[in-house]
C-alpha cells in the first residue's frame, strides 16, 4: 500500500512539473513577436533524497538499503539573456542595442562565450557574458531594465515606454525633447543630437545605458521588464570602452526559437499524459486493493 501511494504521489509531482514547463514554453511561444523579450527555460530537479534502511525488531540493525527519489519538481524558471536578431522599422523613436561585452581573465585572456552567452573555466566556473539594458522608472521610484525599446513620446517631450514610464538618462532623470524626434539623432553612445548639425540637444542628454555583469541575477518584473536582485557591484553604467552601442530605427526581435520550442511543448504534453495515465493505474491498483481488503475482513 505504502508503495502504491509513493508512486502515486510520484507521478502527480511529475505531471506538476510538466503542466509548469508546459506553461513557460506556452509563454514563450506567446512572446514569439514581442520585441526584446528573453526566452525562459524550466529546470526540474528531483525532490531530496530518502534514504531506506532495513526494519528489524526492538533492535533494528544500522544496515542501508539504498537512496530513493519521491518525485521531481519545477525550481525556478532560467532566463537566456543572448541578443535577438535586430529588424529595421524605420521608426524614430524604436531603439535596439547592440553589445558584445569582453571579459578577460587572467591566464586566459578574452573569454570564448558559446552561442549561449556562457564559458565554464578550467576551475569549473560559470562566467556569464555581461549584457546592456535600458533603464526606466517606476512610480515609486525604482529602476527596471529592459531590451523593449518600442518607446513614444508625451506631450511634454518626455520619452517613455509604451506602458508609461520614463526612460531615464545618465542623470538619473527622464530624457526630455521639446523638439520633433523627426529633427532628433541618437548616436550609438546613446547622446542626443540634431539629425543635421550633429550639435547635442540643450542640457546634452544621454540614454542611461546599464551593464549587468551577471543577467542571470535579473528577475522578470513585468511588461518585459527586469529588476535587479544582485550585488551592487553586478549594475554598472556603460563605459566608453564597453562594446554596445544603441541603433536608432531598430528593433531587437524574441530570442525565441520556434522550432526548439514547439519540440519542447510536445516532450512536455507526452511526458504529462504518461504521468496522467500513471496516475489512472494507480489509482485502479488502490481500489482493488480497498475493495480485496474489505472481503478479507
Amino acid at each position: 500500500m505504502h508503495t502504491l501511494l509513493r508512486g502515486l504521489y510520484t507521478a502527480a509531482a511529475g505531471a506538476i512539473a510538466q503542466q509548469q514547463r508546459h506553461d513557460a514554453v506556452t509563454q514563450n511561444i506567446a512572446n514569439l513577436n514581442t520585441p526584446g523579450y528573453k526566452a525562459a527555460t524550466p529546470v526540474s530537479r528531483a525532490f531530496p533524497e530518502l534514504l531506506i534502511s532495513a526494519l528489524g525488531g526492538a533492535n533494528p540493525p544500522k544496515q542501508s538499503i539504498g537512496r530513493l527519489h519521491s518525485g521531481v519538481f519545477s525550481e525556478e524558471h532560467l532566463l537566456s539573456m543572448t541578443p535577438g536578431v535586430l529588424r529595421e522599422t524605420g521608426r524614430v523613436l524604436d531603439f535596439a542595442i547592440v553589445s558584445d561585452i569582453a571579459v578577460d581573465l587572467p591566464g586566459i585572456g578574452p573569454v570564448p562565450f558559446d552561442a549561449s552567452g556562457k564559458y565554464v573555466a578550467p576551475d569549473g566556473t560559470v562566467i556569464v557574458q555581461p549584457q546592456v539594458f535600458f533603464t526606466v522608472r517606476t512610480p515609486q521610484g525604482e529602476q527596471r531594465f529592459t531590451r523593449d525599446g518600442r518607446f513614444r513620446s508625451e506631450p511634454d517631450g518626455t520619452l517613455v515606454t509604451l506602458d508609461g514610464l520614463p526612460v531615464l538618462g545618465v542623470d538619473g532623470q527622464p530624457i526630455v525633447v521639446a523638439d520633433p524626434w523627426e529633427q532628433v539623432q541618437v548616436l550609438p553612445d546613446g547622446r542626443l543630437v540634431y539629425a543635421d548639425t550633429g550639435e547635442p540637444l540643450p542640457g546634452d542628454p544621454q540614454l542611461l545605458l546599464m551593464r549587468v555583469e551577471n543577467p542571470d541575477l535579473l528577475v522578470r518584473d513585468g511588461n518585459n521588464r527586469y529588476r535587479h536582485e544582485g550585488p551592487p557591484g553586478n549594475l554598472n553604467p556603460l563605459q566608453p570602452d564597453d562594446r554596445a552601442e544603441v541603433r536608432q530605427r531598430y528593433l531587437e526581435s524574441s530570442n525565441v526559437d520556434p522550432a526548439q520550442s514547439a519540440v519542447d511543448l510536445m516532450a512536455a504534453l507526452r511526458a504529462y499524459e504518461a504521468n496522467v495515465r500513471l496516475i489512472q493505474s494507480y489509482d485502479r491498483s488502490l481500489e482493488r486493493a480497498v475493495n480485496e481488503i474489505g472481503r478479507v475482513g
